[in-house]
């Protein structure tokens, strides 16, 4: 009897057989930046600073300030269009005659910048020695002129710390989830000859009633594609979602959820989630967002921090939370690869990530 990572690969490599006949499959083929050299952080230079106490650029990531009135519309709920006074300058006439807005000074506790790394001198660096000598391309999109040697770097670096075979990166984590259950999808209608798929042909997508909007989106338009039924079971229930994937008699069967989810806090039940894999057979869907550099003895996510990375067949991540920089990832094999740059439209039809971007992330 196959397995289901054997299933899926079978799967997969016939869409790719389709896509091939029909000459829409598509590659990414880095381009070498001219007189690039490969980033190296020595010791010795000081350009690699890792944390020992607090410094001034942490602080300098959390602390703001924000004018009186301003502050007073927030709390009051009060609607605004954005105009109020944005720095402690004098406002309107003659310097004797000037008014001065008020500023408080706040303490920042709502981002994403789980470890400081956006103001880190390493990254900051980084950004700058790669726009210095490229600019803020890449000006096109990942498959015409956007892919370059610093993408590709980067890429392999995700795909190590994730042990997985490949990575694609996107231009963000929302597109990188839109572009994956479209892939999905398209399986569907590619494995049916592009025809509508009957019933038994399409895919069952299974998803955690609180997952991100990102996947929500993707399942829809999945959807308006007629090539997946979806099912929602109950939040990190797995009895509830033991329950519909034994009823369903779909072959094809897809379980996506959070790793850890940002509103609740609360993790996936990864073990409970790795045993009904081996049960049912179906494909595991990581989104990995909030559990990036954070959970796992060397960063890698939630899979790490569970034991159970084999177990999950693709995640997805990204690098505006922990790593302190801007962009999405899928990490996944090659085959996957290849099938979500030749249908993820979020994919296919945005520009690649600023090279400056792609350099402070590698760092």
């Amino acid at each position: 009897m196959e397995t289901p990572s054997a299933c899926w690969d079978k799967w997969v490599g016939e869409a790719l057989a389709t896509l091939h006949s029909l000459k829409v499959l598509r590659s990414v083929r880095p381009i070498c930046l001219r007189n690039s050299q490969p980033l190296q952080f020595g010791v010795d230079d000081g350009a690699f600073q890792v944390f020992d106490e607090m410094q001034q650029w942490d602080r300098s990531s959390v602390e703001v300030e924000i004018a009186e009135t301003t502050f007073s519309r927030w709390m009051h709920d009060t609607p605004s269009s954005g105009d109020e006074i944005v720095c402690s300058a004098a406002v309107g006439g003659d310097e004797a005659g000037a008014s001065y807005e008020k500023f408080k000074k706040l303490i920042l506790f709502s981002g994403n910048d789980y470890l400081g790394l956006s103001s880190h001198p390493t990254i900051g660096k980084a950004a700058a020695k790669a726009a210095q000598e490229h600019g803020m391309g890449p000006r096109g999109s990942a498959l015409i002129c956007g892919y370059t040697n610093y993408h590709r770097l980067l890429e392999s670096s995700l795909a190590d710390l994730k042990k997985k075979e490949d990575c694609l990166l996107c231009p963000t984590g929302f597109a990188a989830n839109m572009a994956l259950m479209t892939a999905i999808g398209s399986i569907g209608t590619l494995l049916a000859g592009n025809r509508i798929p009957s019933e038994d042909e399409k895919i069952a997508v299974f998803s955690d009633a609180l997952n991100h909007a990102s996947i929500i989106d993707g399942i829809r338009l999945a959807e308006r594609q007629k090539s997946v039924k979806v099912y929602v079971y109950r939040h990190c229930d797995v009895s509830h979602l033991n329950m519909l994937l034994s009823n369903c008699r779909m072959r094809k069967k897809v379980v996506v959820t959070d790793s850890l989810f940002s509103m609740d806090g609360d993790y996936a039940p990864m073990v409970e989630l790795a045993d009904l894999r081996k049960k049912h057979g179906f494909l595991l869907v990581i989104d990995d967002a909030h559990g990036t550099f954070v959970c796992g003895k060397n960063g890698g996510g939630v899979a790490e921090e569970f034991n159970c990375e084999k177990d999950v067949d693709i995640c997805i991540g990204t690098l505006s939370k922990a790593a302190g920089c801007h962009g999405g990832f899928i990490a996944c094999s090659k085959k996957w690869k290849l099938l979500i740059q030749s249908r993820g439209r979020s994919f296919i039809f945005s520009t690649a990530a600023p090279v400056p971007v792609a350099a402070a992330a590698h760092a």
